[in-house]
């Protein structure tokens, strides 16, 4: 049996919480959080804390934390040399306290506190300090049905970049043609089968090879009429940059369409 103590409420902790308490093999022996009111939902057996003085000792302490949080936090616990590690993209192994036994739990995958979530459905990218602790570490992954990775701190922080590329900015993209077709008073759910295939096609072929569009072709007159259509600049500005960027990728013509090409046409 694996003992965790969970530290933090946020997004990434609640749904940790949900798996490890559900897991055969692991037991949640605290949460701690400084207020009570982020966890009062959960109604389990778990002992919930609000002083950090009062942490009891278990196999491995997850600091799901703000990335900000994570330094300050990991010095403030009452102990030494045991195995704390920490569920971020971003923050670099050796930014937890020395005095401990470090490690990165990291769990690849978007999380909003109200949704459901399959741990099978998420990998966790692992790294340790101490070897030692490594397997422990492969075990917890296994125990909520996630594949893991052994992944170093830089890999880590390239993947999470990555990340934001095909999570964040892809939801931003989402948001942007919502935006653009409820203005005509579309349905975005029109566009919800295209999303699922662009998806899906990902899974068994490479980004460059699943890529079409007016960009990709070098329909000028498509590029054109888009242009002319989209009413924000701030849209008009993204239109052109990812125009380029596909274009670049695949070697199509050089001359696309540019924002002062249209706007001298517009003139005319």
């Amino acid at each position: 049996m694996i003992s965790v103590v969970l530290i933090g409420a946020g997004n990434v902790a609640s749904h940790l919480y949900n798996a490890f308490f559900n897991a055969e093999t692991v037991v949640v022996k605290q949460w701690y959080n400084r207020t009570f009111e982020a966890v009062k939902s959960f109604q389990n057996d778990t002992e919930v804390i609000d002083d950090i003085s009062e942490l009891k000792e278990a196999d491995v302490y997850i600091l799901a934390v703000s990335d900000d949080a994570i330094v300050n936090v990991s010095k403030s616990f009452p102990f030494d040399n045991r195995f704390v590690v920490h569920t971020s993209g971003s923050v670099g192994l050796h930014d937890l306290d020395k005095r401990q036994k470090r490690g990165v739990f990291y769990p690849l995958q978007s999380f909003s506190k109200d949704a459901t979530m399959d741990f099978v459905n998420v990998p966790i990218c692992i790294e340790t300090e101490d070897k030692s602790n490594l397997q422990l570490l492969k075990d917890l992954a296994e125990a909520i049905g996630s594949k893991h990775y052994k992944i170093s701190t830089e890999q880590r922080q390239t993947l999470h970049l990555s990340a934001v590329f095909v999570n964040n900015f892809t939801n931003q993209l989402y948001r942007i043609a919502h935006e653009i077709s409820d203005a005509k008073s579309i349905n975005f759910d029109i566009l919800k089968p295209l999303i699922l295939e662009t998806a899906k096609k990902v899974q068994d072929m490479s980004p460059f090879k699943a890529q079409t569009g007016p960009a990709k072709r070098n329909d000028k007159k498509t590029l054109k009429r888009h242009l002319k259509l989209i009413e924000k600049e701030e849209h008009r500005d993204i239109y052109e940059l990812l125009t380029k960027s596909i274009q670049k990728t695949h070697g199509t013509s050089k001359s696309s369409v540019t924002k002062n090409h249209f706007r001298i046409k517009n003139k005319s």
